[in-house]
């Protein structure tokens, strides 16, 4: 399997329809892959909390059309990162709000295959939990042999959600960010963390650049089970490719069998 995670840099002077044109550009540049991720609310902006109503979408909006067809082109699996979701049908949720942080997922014939609604929303009563409502369900792309759980960014911090998704057969971990600079050390260690408690394999595909006064962390990455890191990009906007043999993730559990001593 080869995998590209794709960390793009973005500022506050680039349009939607821009980023959108070059991002899509970027999908078509990895034809030959079987799996490419893209990072979380690259349109909408990671910290740009004001722009989020005005650059809501559904989830087959101008933005998923765009990756649809990128995705195609290219033939490979997509996870679109995030987009700030708001749903044509004018759905609300619990809260009573009408916004989520949710990530796409297409087919390599740019069929629209899954959705998450992001669990656990960043901001301390600002920021998401302020604008956003929170998701609720498990996903998980079944997928160029791998069982994949998706979660994004904060989430990253709640080892009971990977947890969860182990117990339902997850393999593997793709996790969208818009981590910044000023947490990079735990963005590193918490992948690893992932991974090794898991026995997965974490796909983390973080944000580069600066916008709304925030600098990004970049460093995405993609971790083995073990823990090694495998690859890992620098804090600049950057393509990070990897070939990985998924047979390995059974192999490993099999020979270290670790998981089989839960007690709790």
């Amino acid at each position: 399997m080869r995998v590209c995670l794709i960390q793009l840099a973005y500022d506050d002077d680039e349009s939607l329809a821009e980023r959108t044109r070059r991002v899509a550009g970027l999908v078509r540049e990895q034809a030959g892959a079987d799996l490419v991720v893209l990072p979380e609310l690259w349109s909408a902006g990671g910290f740009s909390y004001r722009e989020w109503p005005e650059r809501s979408q559904d989830v087959r909006g101008e933005v998923a059309q765009a990756l649809a067809a990128a995705a195609a082109d290219a033939g490979v699996w997509l996870h679109g990162g995030s987009i700030a979701e708001r749903p044509d049908s004018g759905e609300t949720g619990p809260e009573g709000k009408s916004l989520w942080n949710t990530s796409l997922v297409f087919s390599p014939s740019g069929e629209l295959l899954a959705t998450y609604r992001k669990i656990h929303r960043f901001g301390f009563a600002g920021g998401e939990p302020k604008l956003m409502e929170a998701g609720t369900d498990l996903v998980f792309l079944d997928a160029v042999g791998l069982r994949a759980g998706l979660s994004t960014c904060y989430d990253l911090r709640f080892p009971e959600l990977y947890r969860a998704q182990l117990d339902q057969g997850a393999t593997a971990f793709v996790i969208p960010a818009a981590w910044p600079m000023a947490r990079l050390d735990a963005w590193r260690l918490l992948l690893r963390a992932r991974a090794v408690e898991n026995q997965c394999l974490v796909l983390g595909c973080n944000t580069a650049g600066t916008h709304a006064g925030t600098q990004m962390a970049g460093h995405s990455a993609v971790v083995a089970p073990t823990g090694e890191v495998l690859a890992e990009a620098g804090d600049d906007q950057e393509v990070l490719r990897v070939d990985f043999d998924v047979d390995t993730i059974a192999a490993f559990r099999q020979d270290f069998p670790v998981l089989a001593d839960r007690r709790l």
